[in-house]
């Protein structure tokens, strides 16, 4: 009885391991000894974006090249960790353009996406109705007859029996 018990821990232990693992590590190909993102990730043409680079490990010591299909080339310099790109105002909407740090050798990419459409007029305003909402009807008794409540009283009255009588109950199956 005892070994059931350890092998379900065992395995409830595994299986949260698993579902807990970090997204670092399921893709593996973008492994950099540095940090970097661009934020945000979604702009709108024409929009900036800060790209940002972490050098508090020590992974990258040298000048940085961020280099993508929709801005111009950055250099960020040695003593500097983010730098601003503008994204050029003929991108696509909607379209996923790769972003690549280079530092010391080292390449890691993440991706930037265009927000799709460009607003053509103002933001309209809501439009709110005219009264309220009809509520107020029914409640908790509608809808049921006598009949319904007393079937549903009587199987919460039998759940409660099996419950008291089976947790009164003695075992001498498992030695107890």
């Amino acid at each position: 009885m005892r070994a059931i018990r350890v092998a379900s821990a065992a395995l409830l232990g595994v299986t949260a391991l698993t579902f807990s693992a970090p997204a670092a590590v399921a893709k593996s190909d973008n492994i950099t000894p540095f940090g970097f993102s661009v934020q945000p990730s979604t702009v709108a043409a024409g929009g900036q974006v800060t790209l940002l680079l972490e050098r508090d490990h020590g992974g990258c010591k040298g000048s940085a090249t961020v280099t993508s299909a929709v801005f111009d080339t950055i250099t960020i310099p040695s003593n500097r960790s983010r730098a601003i790109a503008v994204v050029d105002w003929d991108a696509r909407p909607g379209a996923a353009y790769q972003v690549t740090f280079t530092c010391d050798g080292v390449s890691g990419s993440t991706s930037l996406t265009i927000a799709g459409g460009r607003p053509v007029g103002p933001t309209p305003e809501p439009l709110y109705p005219g009264r309220g909402v009809h509520a107020g009807e029914g409640g908790s008794f509608a809808g049921f007859d006598l009949k319904e409540i007393g079937i549903g009283a009587a199987l919460i009255a039998g759940s409660i029996g099996a419950a008291h009588h089976f947790s009164r109950r003695r075992s001498g199956e498992d030695g107890a």
